[in-house]
């Protein structure tokens, strides 16, 4: 495993509860929901291994996640994007002095519904299909049917590495339709011949199908090359230089047997 450095960032979250900092023995983790199911995981094994100690997670977007730890309601944010300037500004405000490590790679794949016959894509292609320049599938090759384009709420990480990636930092149209998670996207696209959406590649399932990007297929070997053009670090963050319980399990995700669970769960790992 290539050596990791924990790294100062600002960070900010918001937790569905109000308890303040974990007492000893208790964890709460929140924030991306790309980044859910690796919390999940891994947790679960810690848990067995360690339990005295209680992990609470919850999900919410990276934006929820960092507003959170600003606050300090939580101790962990997962985020599947790094700290905005202002996050960081906000945060040392308050004191805090958040540390930033990546936990897992990822990258963000278009699909459609199984039925549609596009098998590749352009990002310029994208870009005007989530600006609402594209309308119908046959300016692409498709049927001569309507495109429902699909979206992240603007509170996702996910959403944010999209907009950067791919529109430009240009906003999505205001005709998409947002969705909460990737879950949601993939439920969403499943059920309509004529959609199409994002998400990560650990949210893969065989109700859709995905699509290449300029003829490059997203895949862990091209994530971890770079040649994937819509790829990315998953991150935790801690309020401070993490101590203690959240010490113990920060280094468990990042650790051989964290990084193979992280990969079972058809995520990246940082070997």
């Amino acid at each position: 495993m290539r050596k990791l450095e924990w790294m100062a960032g600002f960070v900010s979250m918001a937790m569905i509860f109000s308890a303040g900092l974990a007492v000893a023995g208790n964890i709460s983790i929140n924030g991306s929901t790309t980044v859910l199911p690796i919390a999940q995981k891994v947790a679960e094994a810690y848990m067995k291994e360690h339990p005295d100690v209680a992990i609470s997670i919850s999900g919410g977007g990276s934006g929820n996640g960092i507003k959170a730890l600003i606050d300090k309601t939580t101790d962990i944010a997962n985020s599947s994007r790094t700290i905005k300037p202002e996050e960081a500004q906000q945060a040392k405000a308050k004191g805090a002095n958040p540390v930033e490590l990546i936990v897992a790679y990822d990258c963000i794949v278009p699909i459609v519904h199984p039925d549609n016959p596009l098998k590749d894509i352009t990002l310029d292609q994208l870009k005007a299909l989530y600006k609402g320049e594209i309308k119908n599938w046959k300016e692409i090759g498709g049927a001569n049917k309507p495109i429902v384009i699909i979206s992240r709420d603007t509170s996702s990480g996910t959403y944010e590495v999209w907009e950067e990636k791919v529109m430009k930092k240009e906003r999505v149209f205001p005709g998409a339709l947002l969705q909460a998670s990737n879950g949601a996207i993939v439920q969403a696209v499943s059920k309509n011949p004529n959609a199409i959406g994002y998400i990560g590649l650990g949210y893969a399932e065989k109700t859709v199908k995905l699509i290449s990007v300029n003829g490059i297929v997203g895949s862990k070997e091209t994530t971890l090359n770079k040649t994937f053009p819509i790829s990315r670090p998953l991150y935790m963050y801690t309020p401070a230089l993490p101590a203690g319980d959240v010490k113990s399990f920060m280094d468990y995700v990042i650790s051989d047997k964290g990084q193979k669970l992280i990969e079972a769960e058809g995520f990246i790992p940082l070997k």
